[in-house]
């Protein structure tokens, strides 16, 4: 294994803003965070990376949820619903399956909007209140439109969500009409989505809070320091992989971040980082292609359809940041069916873990790497779930076992019960 910590113990520049700035992964641009809106580097349109001029070891940090990480964040605080520390779930039944030495779900549906995207909220709510900004907005497949449009309440901030019409869950849309968000409907898909925020946020009419943001990122970091801690504390050992869906693909990027900043502090060994594993619907999976075919650029997908909506993503705008994750720490991605997903949703809710169908996608990735050798018995491993059961129950109903009609008296549920 053999990972690029390049920009990850480094002095701070004159840029810095209490040993915090910005850099391209590109180039040798470096910047200040805050004096004003940025989203690529100026020099070479590559994307930008948070750095600091310290790592903290775990020793130094207090609290729980998100922000016990504060040393390793931008603020020491930002707008909060005590979102993080999410369990990692011992899963037996589907460990004895798949024949692996441990098995860990760390379940980021338990964030108070019902995904990982609080994280990244938190975070980025708290860097628009120090630039400024009036308005926040984002395009979504469901998930960051109802984080956004929470934090952004929270915040007391307007809020634009824009959404591939016909394309997002019922429960999420919900979310973000409920916290009072203005929904814009597009005629196109979420990359086109995407494209027009993009431009909304380059004209100065919002300030863009999806994932292209790099302290977005920072936030999503601390699911890669819960899993450390917590895997340590359950089992006295550190995982050798870590399988995850990839959409957008931010939080392979934001893990591997912060597996380099914990090796750059001292925390773990290049050794000991896990292999990093992607899992895309095989309808939406240009990540996967690009790991197959050996290249080092993402071919656009213009046309995806999958039912895991939240991973129906044909550009991952994060893929220059996490293909280098997945191949320096020896990993792979593969692509899973909609059958396959839906089926491994059902082996999580039978081991109690109810997740929306996208993230099922890792557990069908593990089972699919399991089959063909790629993954070994030996491993211990944790599955990443991104989004809770409620996020799509139109997909659960649908998963799961119908309803069956009954007389209103006790002998005849217990008739029907002998049927």
């Amino acid at each position: 294994m053999s990972l690029d910590l390049s920009g990850d113990r480094s002095e701070a520049p004159a840029v810095a803003d209490d040993g915090v700035w910005l850099a391209c992964i590109e180039c040798e641009w470096m910047g200040a965070p805050f004096e004003e809106v940025r989203y690529r580097c100026p020099d070479c349109d590559g994307l930008l990376e948070v750095r600091y001029d310290e790592h903290p070891t775990f020793d130094e940090f207090e609290g729980t949820g998100v922000w016990r990480y504060a040393d390793a964040l931008p603020f020491d605080a930002g707008v909060s619903i005590e979102e993080g520390n999410t369990p990692l779930y011992a899963v037996p039944t589907i460990e004895d399956e798949v024949g692996v030495a441990d098995l860990r779900v760390k379940h980021e549906g338990m964030n108070p909007t019902g995904s990982f995207k609080d994280r990244g909220m938190t975070v980025g709510v708290r860097v628009a209140e120090e630039l400024g900004v009036g308005r926040l907005a984002c395009a979504s497949t469901g998930n960051t439109s109802a984080a956004l449009a929470c934090y952004g309440a929270r915040a007391g901030t307007e809020v634009l969500v824009l959404l591939p019409a016909g394309k997002v869950a019922a429960g999420k849309v919900a979310q973000a009409s409920l916290h009072g968000a203005r929904i814009l409907e597009v005629d196109g898909n979420f990359d086109a989505c995407l494209d027009i925020v993009s431009d909304l946020a380059e004209r100065g009419e919002a300030y863009l809070l999806n994932s292209l943001n790099p302290f977005r990122l920072e936030g999503q970091k601390t699911i890669g320091l819960e899993i450390i801690e917590q895997f340590r504390d359950q089992t006295g050992d550190l995982p050798d992989r870590i399988v995850l869906p990839v959409g957008n693909a931010g939080n392979t990027a934001a893990l591997y971040k912060a597996f380099r900043e914990l090796v750059a502090a001292g925390e773990l060994s290049v050794e000991e980082v896990p292999t990093l594993t992607g899992v895309q619907a095989e309808g939406a999976a240009p990540m996967v292609e690009a790991i197959e075919e050996g290249n080092d650029e993402v071919r656009r997908w213009d046309e995806v359809e999958t039912r895991a909506t939240a991973i129906r993503i044909g550009n991952p705008v994060n893929a220059p940041k996490a293909l280098p994750g997945i191949r320096e720490t020896g990993g792979t991605a593969v692509a899973v069916s909609d059958e396959e997903i839906t089926d491994a949703q059902r082996a999580l809710a039978r081991d109690g873990v109810g997740v929306e169908p996208a993230s099922a996608a890792s557990v069908a990735g593990l089972r699919k790497l399991r089959e063909s050798g790629e993954i070994g018995s030996e491993e211990q491993v944790v599955c990443l779930t991104t989004g809770h059961l409620l996020k799509d129950p139109d997909a659960a109903a649908a998963a799961g076992a119908d309803p069956e009609p009954v007389p209103a008296d006790t002998e005849g549920v217990l008739e029907h019960l002998g049927e």
